[in-house]
């Protein structure tokens, strides 16, 4: 099907969504994990593919980021049935006027109707996007990244079969066969059919759908996440933060990418962070960190002379930018200069600082004393997300369930007229 066919019978499956009871809409999340299990070994295949395809020409961190297991699998179909046990918000009715005139006013939740979703090379994303949408009583069209193409159209696959079984609608669930620019552009200029659109990826992606978009877009997943060292910090739990935030995962959007240290204990803890991240990994086989220092810093620790542009980079790989300030001050505008505004973080043990910090920072997420990495969906207790918007409207920070819905009055009477 052409995009333009596939956007049609998505509008056209709005309304048969959106008349679902949460427990049809359950049942069919239900189907849909059980599907993807069942599944498995074509998803696998599919994947298969896509990572022979990419072999040797991207690096080994987004490797990973495309790789499917029986184990991921199984966490994605999981993650699907965890959706199920979150409230549903459609028909949620948020406030309830009596007018003097008798009109009863309710303002009440109700779906967006076509989300869209640009992704690149994540799989796992295919069935996050689509349960949280269903459960949300949205239908969504997904165009993910050529890396992706073959895993992410298997997944679907399986997603639809668990539909059908139901005798629902394979249109509930959409996904692009295009995934040129020119078919990203026409998604973003599909004002007659789509409601929403949210891209997930890199600095290039966000821009392009922010500067050609004309329909609704939320800017998410751009992270260049910093973490303050205060000169009140327990410096142990600095190292352990920071060790998690920029290597447990470091191509995903929460990871750290800056290290700020107050210049009063620069001195004693810079060599333990390089000791941390560069040494004792080495030795333990694995991958160090490279540390791309500023010009106070390299005077302390050896490492790479920091480029220009290394404050302004999502490196999404084991590198961290790292540099001196003067005070707490001095650490909220240099973010506030390079931040992406999705999540940073201060270690410290002054509750002045603590809350001068999180007061002064304008990003989605402010952490004290935590790793960026908990900016995610099921860690805030929303299920699996659908992106991190780094915007104020309409949605900010993890964006779940009802973050894809809007509202409506619904306005009853007994014969009122004006």
């Amino acid at each position: 099907m052409t995009t333009l066919e596939i956007l049609q019978a998505a509008k056209a499956a709005c309304v048969s969504l959106s008349l679902l009871s949460t427990k049809e809409k359950n049942d069919a999340l239900l189907a849909m994990a059980d599907a993807l299990e069942a599944d498995c070994q074509a998803v696998l295949a599919a994947n298969a593919k896509d990572m022979d395809a990419v072999e040797g020409k991207i690096n080994t961190v987004m490797l990973d980021r495309l790789r499917l297991t029986k184990e991921r699998i199984h966490a994605m179909a999981e993650g699907i049935r965890e959706v199920v046990a979150l409230p549903d918000p459609v028909g949620e009715v948020e406030q309830t006027v009596t007018r003097p005139n008798g009109l009863t006013i309710q303002k009440v939740r109700v779906p967006m109707g076509v989300v869209a979703i640009i992704y690149e090379s994540r799989p796992n994303v295919t069935s996050d996007a689509a349960a949280l949408a269903l459960k949300s009583g949205n239908v969504c069209v997904l165009r993910g990244g050529k890396e992706a193409f073959f895993s992410s159209h298997a997944i679907v696959d399986a997603l639809r079969k668990g539909l059908e079984k139901l005798g629902l609608s394979r249109y509930f669930v959409n996904i692009l066969d295009d995934v040129s620019r020119a078919g990203a552009n026409e998604l973003m200029t599909a004002t007659d059919y789509v409601d929403l659109l949210i891209p997930r990826g890199g600095a290039g992606l966000i821009r392009a759908c922010v500067e050609n978009a004309k329909v609704p877009c939320i800017q998410t997943g751009t992270g260049i996440c910093h973490i303050y060292v205060d000169r009140a910090a327990d410096l142990e739990m600095a190292l352990d933060i920071l060790e998690n935030a920029k290597t447990s995962r470091p191509s995903v959007c929460n990871a750290a990418e800056v290290c700020l240290v107050h210049k009063e204990i620069a001195e004693q803890f810079l060599p333990m962070l390089r000791a941390r991240l560069v040494e004792k990994r080495e030795e333990s086989g694995l991958s160090p960190v490279e540390l791309r220092l500023d010009t106070r810093s390299s005077q302390i620790i050896d490492g790479t002379v920091m480029g220009e542009d290394d404050f302004d980079t999502e490196f999404l790989n084991y590198i961290l930018a790292v540099g001196i300030v003067d005070s707490t001050s001095d650490a909220v505008a240099h973010i506030a200069k390079h931040s992406t505004h999705h999540s940073e973080a201060i270690v410290t043990k002054d509750p002045v600082a603590a809350d001068f910090f999180t007061a002064a920072i304008d990003s989605a997420a402010v952490y004290v004393n935590a790793s960026t990495r908990f900016t995610d969906g099921g860690e805030f207790g929303l299920g699996c997300e659908i992106g991190i918007s780094t915007q104020k409207l309409h949605a900010r920070g993890p964006m779940g369930l009802k973050e894809l819905t809007t509202y409506k009055y619904v306005i009853r009477g007994n014969g009122q007229i004006r």
